[in-house]
C-alpha cells in the first residue's frame, strides 16, 4: 500500500554494489535466494494512511456513525488514480480485466480486476467511465502500475494520466491531487445529500454516475452504498477541495454526520468483506517477465512485506484466484483478456471461498494479558482497529493441524464488539466451523521493523458469512462448535 518510486532501498539482502534506483524488479529477484524472504524480512516499515488525521473524535465512535447515523469518509490521498483516454481506451481497459463490458457505458462504473497470464489476481479497484473514450481506474499501485505498463507497451491508441497517492511523510511539503474524493455513508446519508443538493437526488441504479448540487457547483457522484443503506462517492478538482468538504461537514451537522479519520477508515472493510490487499501474483512466469523488467526494484512490487504464520518457500503458494476472493461471478468469457484461458481451465473446479473469521474473546484477551505479566515473551501486538502489520498478510488457519485457508486482512469491530478478519477457506469449510488461526510469526518474528519479539498464538476463529452479519453469530456465547474433519 506504498506508491512507486516512494521507498528507498528498502531490501538489505540485496548486495549493496547493485544500485536500487537503476535496478528492475526482475534483477532484483534474481540477486535474493528467496522472494519470499525477501518480503518476509522487508524494511519497508509501518503503512501511513497520508494526509487525513487518525481521529477526528475517536475511532469507536467514527466506526459506530456508519452504523447509526452518517460518515464523511475523505478517500482523496490513499490511493492511485490513472486516466485513459483516446479511441482504444475502453479496448485497453477490457483487456486488462475479467469482467465483461457489454452494456458498460458512459455514467457507470465497476470493480476491475486484473490477473496475469497465470489467472491469479494483480489487485483491484473502481473503473469509472467518465466519458464516450475516457475511462478513469482509482485503487492500489499494483493495479495501477500494471495498467500503466500495458499503456506504455501495448500498442494502443490511447493518452494516460497516472497520479499516484499522497506521500505517506510529506515532511512539511504541501500535498496536491488532481481529486479530492469523498464518500457520504451511512443510515443518514441520504438526507444529508439532499440538504447538499438543495432537493431530492436523482434515483440512480447502483455503481451508476450522475451530478449533485454542492455550493452552486455541478459535481459527479457515484451511487455507493453500506450495509443496505444508500450513499455517494463525490469527486471533482482538488482545488475545490476544502470548500466541498466544509459544505458536507455543515449540511451533516443536522443529521449527526461523523468524520472518520484513517485509524477507522480501513476497519470497515471487516464488516462489507472487500480483501484489499493480496499480494500482487507478478512474482513468477515467463510471461510476467516483461513485466518485471519494466518495474523498479524500488517499487511497490519489491519494497513491499508479507506477514504472518503462514510459510512457504514457494511464492505461488500467496497467489490467490478471482475465484477464491469471491469475484467469481464477474468473470465473463465474453471478451478477450489476460488470464483468460488459466481461469477457463480453473472454472470447473472447487475454489477456495472469502469468509469472514470471527474471533474468540477470550483467546483475542490472552494477546493483550501477556503485555501485563513481566518476565515472558508476550503475544504478538494486536493492534485496534486494524491488526495488519505488512503490505500482505497471511496467517494460518487450521483444522486438526492442517492448513485450510489463511487469514488476510484483520482487526476489530466497535459494532459487533468482535475481533474480524476476511481470509479464504478450503471448499469443504462451513459456516459455523471453528477453527484454529495461528497469530504471530515463527521464531520469535522476522525482522519486519513492524515485528517486536513475540511467541505465536492459536486462537479460536469461528468461519462467518461475508459480508458479517449479527445473524451470522447467532448462539455466540452459548459455545463454540468445533470441527475436526
Amino acid at each position: 500500500m506504498i506508491e512507486l518510486a516512494r521507498i528507498a532501498n528498502p531490501n538489505p539482502q540485496v548486495k549493496e554494489s547493485l544500485d536500487m534506483s537503476q535496478q528492475s524488479l526482475e534483477s532484483l529477484l534474481r540477486s535474493v535466494a528467496n522472494p519470499v524472504k525477501m518480503l518476509r524480512n522487508s524494511q519497508l516499515g509501518a503503512y501511513v494512511y497520508p494526509v487525513v488525521p487518525s481521529e477526528f473524535s475517536n475511532w469507536r465512535d467514527e466506526q459506530r456513525a456508519w452504523r447509526e447515523a452518517a460518515v464523511l469518509f475523505d478517500q482523496s490521498h490513499h490511493m492511485a488514480e490513472f486516466t485513459v483516454k483516446g479511441p482504444d481506451a475502453l479496448k485497453f481497459c477490457s483487456h486488462l480485466t475479467i469482467n465483461s463490458f457489454n452494456n458498460f457505458a458512459p455514467n457507470k462504473a465497476k470493480q476491475m480486476v486484473p490477473c496475469t497470464y497465470d489467472g491469479y489476481v494483480i489487485g483491484d479497484g473502481i473503473l469509472f467511465y467518465l466519458d464516450k473514450d475516457e475511462l478513469l481506474f482509482v485503487g492500489r499501485a499494483p493495479t495501477v502500475n500494471w495498467m500503466e505498463f500495458h499503456a506504455q507497451t501495448g500498442g494502443y491508441k490511447l493518452d494516460f494520466i497516472r497520479d499516484d497517492r499522497s506521500p505517506s511523510h510529506p515532511r512539511g511539503k504541501a500535498v496536491t491531487r488532481r481529486h479530492y474524493r469523498f464518500q457520504v455513508q451511512g443510515p443518514n446519508a441520504w438526507k444529508v445529500l439532499e440538504k447538499l443538493n438543495g432537493g431530492p437526488i436523482p434515483d440512480v441504479k447502483f455503481f451508476t454516475m450522475d451530478t449533485i448540487n454542492i455550493k452552486g457547483r455541478k459535481v459527479r457522484a457515484l451511487r455507493h452504498g453500506m450495509s443496505g443503506a444508500p450513499g455517494l462517492e463525490i469527486w471533482g478538482p482538488y482545488a475545490e477541495y476544502d470548500q466541498v468538504r466544509d459544505a458536507i461537514v455543515e449540511a451533516g451537522k443536522d443529521f449527526g454526520l461523523v468524520q472518520v479519520g484513517s485509524r477507522a477508515y480501513a476497519s470497515n472493510t471487516l464488516e462489507s468483506g472487500w480483501i484489499p490487499s493480496p499480494l500482487p501474483a507478478i512474482y513468477t512466469g515467463e510471461k510476467q517477465k516483461k513485466y518485471r523488467e519494466w518495474l523498479p526494484a524500488n517499487g511497490y512490487e519489491g519494497g513491499g512485506s508479507i506477514g504472518g504464520s503462514f510459510v512457504s518457500d514457494n511464492i505461488e503458494d500467496y497467489y490467490v484466484s478471482p475465484y477464491e476472493l469471491g469475484y467469481g461471478p464477474f468473470i465473463k468469457f465474453d471478451h478477450d483478456f489476460i488470464g483468460r484461458e488459466a481461469l477457463e481451465k480453473m472454472a470447473g473446479k472447487p475454489h477456495r471461498k472469502k469468509v469472514t473469521f470471527a474471533w474468540n474473546g477470550e483467546d483475542l484477551a490472552k494477546i493483550y494479558a501477556s503485555l501485563f505479566v513481566p518476565g515472558i515473551e508476550p503475544y504478538k501486538f494486536f493492534d485496534l482497529p486494524i491488526a495488519n502489520y505488512a503490505s500482505a498478510s497471511y496467517d494460518a488457519v487450521k483444522m486438526g493441524g492442517k492448513v485450510v485457508g489463511f487469514s488476510m486482512f484483520g482487526g476489530y469491530s466497535y459494532n459487533e464488539r468482535t475481533g474480524l478478519s476476511l481470509g479464504v477457506v478450503d471448499p469443504n469449510i462451513n459456516v459455523g466451523d471453528v477453527l484454529t488461526l495461528v497469530w504471530g510469526e515463527e521464531g520469535g518474528g522476522t525482522k519486519k521493523p513492524t515485528v517486536e519479539r513475540h511467541k505465536q498464538l492459536d486462537v479460536r476463529v469461528k468461519v462467518s458469512p461475508v459480508p458479517y452479519a449479527r445473524e451470522a453469530r447467532e448462539g455466540y456465547h452459548e459455545g463454540w462448535r468445533t470441527r475436526t474433519a
